[in-house]
């Protein structure tokens, strides 16, 4: 997995795709924001949030 994130920072930098960074944050924030609702005490707390 590490190999991944380091070849995708390497092709963002070669092809100067920076406006994608934003996207890949936003979506990694929805995901870890999911599997936090997933099954925890969190969870009604998340759900406040939308």
């Amino acid at each position: 997995m590490l190999e991944f994130v380091k070849e995708f920072c390497l092709f963002m930098k070669d092809r100067k795709k920076f406006w994608l960074l934003p996207i890949i944050a936003a979506l990694a924030l929805v995901t870890s924001l999911l599997v936090l609702a997933q099954g925890s005490a969190v969870a009604p707390f998340i759900y406040t949030l939308f």
